[in-house]
């Protein structure tokens, strides 16, 4: 018996046999057929490194880069060429450049992230009384049933920062919900570095701390609490405000308003008319098109319910809501902020371009996790919203294995 216990030590089968475990190994094989398949090399640089372009440049004391390349989203001021990204994510990558310079392997970066971002949320349900399993497997569609899985695939400046903030938020989430507001508050604050829309999450993360303060808890302890953490995200955001005033002379500009295509090619980057253009294809947008006698996804976007179905969950939750009148006020205010930063996306002139689904709506999916932890009696995934999900896997496997940035 003391062998057999010693043996478990060490050797944590149980452990091992845990449901996170497995969905995450799932997860890691799906990543891995896929690139099999598509002959993407797990380990071969994205030529859209943007970030890994910055963080060499920062080794060298610039913010500018030393010349135009011409594939990449570059920013033009003053006859310099700058990256016109929001700059957090290219800091993990600044340490991986004294490992491997120009060659960070950011398609394997853009995976652990993703992996943290399942693992979080796992914890975090598993906090709200759901069971291993359920939680395991709802933070896997999560990940994956969505058009962040295609995403996975490659490193690109584009993927690398919304995978980022995605777990970065997730995070957040799981850090305010356990009392951990600097931790959460500081996570948010980088998250707004990836995808400034972010920002948005502020209020329904200080709710989600309020929410759980017991009914006694002074007001004074829990700005206590609160304060260390908003102190130190406004500390990010002056060091955001910073950096985009010694580039561009403006604390706002992160560089895109100084693309070619908005500065002086006569293009908007956020109006509201592109609402109806962009509302006709990702709202209601149909995922197929018909050429000849073959049936292909759109190369150019769909309805964002569609390639990313926990948001069509998410709407059946709200009518089941109000149907039964259980909209209740923290309900309201993750809809009201949603439905926000929904229309700001639209504003966007192209949503994303060339991808699978609605690649901007990625930035939404943590409102479905926001809404579920306001229920309380949601411990699980109901039947039909698993079917969905995992008819929305199918959909992004195929849309993984169709649609990708030419290599």
């Amino acid at each position: 018996m003391v062998h057999m216990n010693v043996f478990h030590r060490f050797f944590p089968v149980r452990a091992l046999c845990r449901s996170r475990y497995l969905f995450a190994a799932l997860l890691i094989l799906l990543l891995v057929v896929l690139h099999l398949i598509t002959g993407v090399g797990i380990f071969t640089p994205s030529p859209y490194n943007t970030y890994t372009i910055q963080a060499m440049a920062w080794r060298e004391g610039r913010m500018h880069l030393p010349y135009d390349i011409p594939h990449l989203e570059l920013a033009i001021f003053e006859n310099r060429y700058y990256v016109s990204f929001p700059p957090v994510p290219s800091v993990p990558v600044f340490f991986l450049t004294f490992l491997f310079g120009y060659n960070v392997p950011d398609g394997l970066l853009i995976k652990a992230y993703a992996l943290i971002a399942f693992l979080s949320l796992v914890r975090t349900l598993r906090k709200e009384g759901w069971k291993e399993a359920s939680a395991a497997a709802a933070a896997f569609l999560l990940c994956t049933a969505s058009s962040m899985l295609p995403l996975l695939m490659t490193g690109a400046v584009w993927y690398q920062a919304q995978v980022m903030a995605f777990m970065l938020t997730v995070l957040a989430m799981e850090g305010m919900q356990a009392d951990k507001t600097t931790w959460g508050l500081f996570c948010y604050a980088l998250s707004v570095g990836c995808r400034p829309f972010n920002a948005l999450y502020g209020p329904l993360l200080i709710a989600l701390f309020l929410h759980r303060q017991s009914g006694h808890e002074r007001i004074l302890v829990t700005i206590k609490k609160l304060l260390p953490g908003i102190v130190l995200g406004l500390c990010v955001a002056a060091a955001y405000a910073w950096y985009n005033w010694a580039r561009f002379g403006n604390p706002l500009e992160f560089g895109h308003n100084h693309l070619p295509e908005f500065s002086f090619q006569g293009g908007t980057q956020f109006s509201l008319r592109h609402v109806p253009k962009n509302a006709a294809t990702f709202l209601w947008g149909l995922p197929f098109s018909i050429e000849g006698r073959a049936v292909k996804l759109k190369q150019f976007g769909f309805s964002l319910f569609l390639s990313n179905p926990v948001l069509l969950c998410m709407l059946g939750w709200v009518l089941r809501d109000g149907w039964c009148r259980r909209l209740a006020p923290s309900k309201l205010l993750v809809l009201g902020i949603f439905l926000l930063h929904l229309l700001l996306l639209l504003c966007h002139r192209t949503f994303g371009g060339y991808q699978y689904g609605a690649r901007y709506a990625i930035d939404l999916i943590p409102y479905s996790v926001f809404y579920l932890l306001c229920d309380r009696e949601a411990t699980a995934c109901k039947r039909p919203c698993i079917i969905v999900m995992v008819l929305g896997l199918c959909m992004a496997v195929w849309g993984s294995l169709t649609i990708l940035l030419p290599f």
